[in-house]
């Protein structure tokens, strides 16, 4: 993958480090609070806003020490069904040296908070809020919180659909202050990407990307397109058109979308709305024979 470090030439910003990013919550609302909420299920698509990510919906993985893990999206027969999303918390000395069971699995990891050490085969990274890491199906990892404050990071997980041949693709780890944002034509000051993914390189089946929108920036039509998404907001708000019904969403608030979910955005507030985007892209669509 290449990364490029320079200043944007199309009008946007550059994108300031952050010490912090969105995460599920924890702890409990108060009790006197009117348990009616704003989580939405539906056949095309789920909202799991922020409120609802508590101490008690969380899970316990195997292989894992000094965590809890807020499972989030799982393949789910005739809705979304090519990708799980975790939210991962990791006390000091926790992690796991055996984190993936399945061989078939690869990995997008995206660190909200606090410091991990990755290890991808023999060599160690530093992570920090902001870091990305990719880890291809196979490939030997582990990740330890090596500090003495709590740590959260994302984690997407996705069955590897090969190619024939020898393509595969390579691990990399990088932050997300390294990628210039790139400005959706006709938006260039208002809508802007940062692809950890090369969308033309076809070893990687899915790419996971940051998206920007200033205030008062829209996608200006309603998006209906065969990839599925899961989309972690990490600062700021917007009102979000799914399928027909516009929703409020902001910081730590999770979007689950099916193919062909109608989707707009138009960001609201006085801040940058910025959210962890997954779609799987680059292979032919399987058939029942």
């Amino acid at each position: 993958m290449n990364v490029v470090n320079t200043a944007p030439t199309d009008g946007t910003q550059p994108i300031e480090p952050q010490t912090r990013y969105a995460f599920p919550p924890g702890g409990m609302p108060p009790f006197d609070e009117s348990p009616e909420g704003t989580a939405i299920f539906t056949p095309a698509y789920a909202v799991l806003p922020a409120n609802t990510q508590r101490d008690i919906v969380t899970s316990f993985l195997p292989g894992w020490t000094g965590h809890r893990a807020w499972i989030l999206a799982r393949p789910l027969t005739g809705f979304a069904e090519t990708f799980a999303q975790y939210a991962v918390e990791l006390q000091p000395g926790g992690g796991s040296s055996t984190p993936e069971p399945l061989a078939t699995a690869q990995a997008a990891l995206f660190v909200a908070h606090g410091n991990l050490r990755l290890t991808i085969g023999e060599v160690s990274h530093e992570l920090r809020a902001g870091s990305f890491a990719y880890l291809p199906a196979g490939a030997p990892w582990e990740l330890w919180n090596a500090s003495e404050a709590e740590a959260g990071f994302h984690w997407v997980r996705k069955a590897y659909v090969p190619l024939p041949g020898d393509l595969e693709p390579e691990p990399f780890v990088v932050h997300e202050t390294d990628i210039t944002p790139t400005g959706m034509p006709g938006a260039e000051t208002t809508w802007a990407t940062q692809r950890f993914f090369d969308p033309l390189d076809m070893a990687y089946d899915f790419h996971m990307t940051i998206v920007n929108f200033e205030p008062g920036g829209r996608i200006p039509f309603a998006e209906t397109h065969v990839m599925e998404h899961g989309l972690y907001v990490l600062q700021g708000t917007a009102k979000y058109l799914l399928n027909d019904t516009w929703v409020d969403v902001g910081p730590g608030d999770f979007m689950w979308l099916r193919a062909f979910c109608p989707q707009a955005c138009i960001a609201t507030g006085d801040e940058t709305f910025r959210y962890l985007l997954y779609k799987d892209v680059n292979r032919h669509v399987g058939l029942h024979l």
